[in-house]
């Protein structure tokens, strides 16, 4: 495995950060190669310091064997005529900064700024002109060195090895961008430079040709041009291809997870206890059971998997070489060679690393494995979102579970822990299925969709769960609601038909139980019969509807479609009200096809520390805030008079003057 990185790119914490996991599991077949040109963007990587000495220092402290190729040949025999020692103390005392202004001025500059603050270094260049002292390469531009360097990778065993190769920005470009802070905007050349690069370089390009800047192509029968094809062959051909071989799963039907239809019965439980049972019975599947991989990230035991521990084992390549201090209780710390979790310590990078190798493996290893990334979800897309971007992108499969979600449902944990935006950062990604759901049995069809699709039916997609902690009665699972469930939206619950008026709640997660108590209020005390949807999926409801809309406008002369929302909801009376545990901007992403309008109640603003039902009514997402939405989206519409509302407000205990949940207002 090689890994080509660039010296700047080593300030990012990603690719430094876990070096010691690679020397730890003695990964001799990973080779990285540090192309240390000392430049960023703007300027030098360490202009007062040396890169390369820095990095040797992280490599070999982390257990890595470290290759430097700093000096190209030329440098050899002015090293081995150097008795005194200087040439070496000099080359120690220039800093980054200095060599890089040696890669852009003469030689005459390098003769009396380099070798010029010693006699005796003056005197071992002497018999170089000044154009061979502007020629003496670094060791990256040197094949031979190179090539030296990849061998004795290659041969090294027992740990990995990291090649730091010295080279110039912008190598061959000259004036218009050899060793300049703007080689990286560099963007063409003009005439001048043009012959300048040929001439260096040897390419057979004529006078006459040059400023046409054409195409060079060795001739066919070339060594270079043999060599090129060669490793064309090789490789199977000029245009990269994705030949995915991977067998099918034998996944599991829907009656596999009939006891998670069936509800709780008297038991409170929460979602994430809901997801831990069905990975258990996942675990045990003739089909899927030995392709499932759990990540965490050091939080198994806050989500209650540490039951998982001794049944299934936490992977370690050499073992458990130890007696772990909790070996006498039911629940101890097991490492195992055969272990299936993968246990990544505080490292959301590295577990997200994890899932997409687990998520690729059917394209790179041809083998389809089921990764479950289980994680704090306030840790997820807000920590490492390029990461999940890259699963998109990368095509990789699998499920993402953002557990201990919610603004008000973890509560006590404040500014740090309380989640209410990782749905509208799902939303983002085109290949991510993001659901949001309430109860057991749409935990249960949701994951069982998700196996049906990317491993039954090869779909290259993967999907996001938001998962909390508040405990409470699941209910069994209603008729007819899974193609609700998938497409994001169904009625869980209508309201009594004697009633005056009408109204619909689409609830989300655990305040799903705050509109349904809403509903009971509202029919109790306002003669309001409001029926309560479930909402499992805005992003997905969203984006059936822009895909209808789009087929309208490029149909004109057709009849027009409705959305899977447009169809639901365009029959009903009464206002639309949402609520969630997350941002407004959730439920709104559906706002423009709602009929009527949609208004909605959600957690803008930053995370407290209370208890939830105080949580709650601070965020006006309680069932008290969705009845008084209710009733005043009903008085917009002329239904209830104002002076109703204002009472109902002081019958809720409400107040006009209680303090905006969103500090800051612009």
């Amino acid at each position: 495995m090689w890994c080509f990185v660039g010296d700047g790119e080593s300030d990012e914490p990603e690719t430094l950060g876990s070096l010691t996991l690679a020397s730890r599991e003695q990964l001799d077949n990973l080779i990285w190669v540090v192309n240390c040109n000392l430049q960023r963007l703007d300027g030098p990587v360490r202009g007062n310091g040396k890169i390369i000495q820095e990095l040797e220092a992280a490599f070999r402290g982390a257990g890595w064997n470290v290759i430097k190729v700093v000096w190209g040949r030329e440098w050899d025999a002015l090293l081995a005529a150097d008795r005194s020692g200087r040439l070496v103390q000099r080359m120690e005392e220039a800093v980054d900064g200095d060599y890089q202004k040696y890669s852009v001025e003469p030689g005459s500059y390098t003769r009396k700024h380099f070798f010029g603050k010693y006699p005796e270094l003056r005197e071992l260049v002497n018999h170089l002109s000044d154009h061979q002292i502007r020629r003496l390469s670094r060791g990256g531009h040197d094949p031979a060195k190179v090539f030296a360097a990849y061998q004795a990778a290659l041969n090294h065993r027992g740990s990995p090895t990291v090649i730091l190769a010295k080279t110039i920005k912008g190598y061959g470009l000259g004036e218009a961008g050899e060793g300049r802070n703007i080689s990286h905007q560099q963007k063409k050349m003009n005439e001048k430079e043009l012959r300048e690069f040929r001439s260096r370089f040897g390419v057979a390009i004529s006078d006459d040709e040059i400023a046409e800047m054409p195409f060079y192509r060795p001739p066919a029968d070339a060594p270079e041009t043999r060599y090129l094809l060669e490793r064309r062959r090789a490789l199977g051909g000029f245009l990269p291809q994705r030949q995915v071989t991977a067998p099918a799963l034998e996944v599991p039907g829907k009656d596999f997870f009939a006891e998670l239809h069936r509800g709780s019965g008297k038991m409170t439980v929460s979602t994430t206890m809901a997801f831990v049972r069905l990975l258990s019975m996942l675990l045990r599947h003739g089909g899927v059971g030995r392709h499932v991989v759990p990540i965490i990230p050091d939080e198994a035991r806050t989500f209650g998997m540490d039951a998982l521990f001794r049944e299934i084992g936490i992977y370690a390549h050499r073992g458990q070489l130890y007696e772990p201090v909790d070996s006498k209780s039911l629940l101890y710390y097991h490492e195992t060679k055969d272990g299936q979790i993968l246990e990544e310590g505080i490292t959301e990078a590295g577990s997200l690393a994890s899932f997409i190798a687990a998520g690729t493996a059917y394209a790179t290893h041809g083998v389809n494995m089921v990764p479950f990334y289980i994680y704090y979800s306030m840790f997820g897309f807000q920590r490492v979102g390029d990461l999940m971007w890259l699963c998109g992108d990368i095509k990789a499969k699998g499920f993402l579970l953002g557990a201990t979600a919610g603004r008000t449902t973890l509560n006590g944990e404040g500014l740090q822990h309380q989640d209410g935006h990782s749905l509208l950062h799902a939303s983002t990604i085109p290949t991510l299925l993001a659901y949001d759901p309430a109860f057991a049995y749409e935990l249960a069809v949701i994951v069982a969709e998700g196996l049906r699709r990317m491993y039954l039916q090869g779909e290259e997609l993967f999907y996001y769960l938001s998962l909390y902690n508040e405990n409470y009665l699941m209910p069994p699972m209603p008729t007819g609601v899974e193609d609700g469930i998938l497409k994001g939206l169904y009625r869980f619950k209508t309201g009594p038909g004697d009633r005056a008026h009408k109204a619909h709640l689409l609830g989300s997660g655990p305040l799903l139980n705050e509109a349904l108590r809403a509903q009971q209020i509202l029919a109790e005390h306002y003669q309001v019969s409001a029926d309560v949807w479930s909402a499992t999926s805005y992003k997905l409801l969203r984006n059936d509807a822009l895909k209808t809309d789009r087929w309208n406008r490029l149909h004109p002369t057709e009849p027009s479609r409705k959305s899977y929302l447009q169809q639901l909801l365009e029959p009903e009376q009464g206002p639309f009200i949402a609520v969630s545990d997350n941002l407004k901007a959730v439920p709104d992403l559906i706002a423009p096809w709602v009929p009527g309008g949609l208004t909605t109640l959600g957690t803008d603003g930053f995370g407290r520390s209370d208890t939830r039902a105080r949580l709650r009514r601070f965020f006006e997402v309680d069932a008290e805030s969705v009845v008084l939405a209710t009733l005043h989206a009903l008085a917009r519409r002329g239904q209830v008079e104002p002076s109703a509302v204002a009472k109902a407000m002081k019958d809720l205990g409400l107040h006009a003057d209680q303090p905006h949940p969103d500090l800051v207002s612009v």
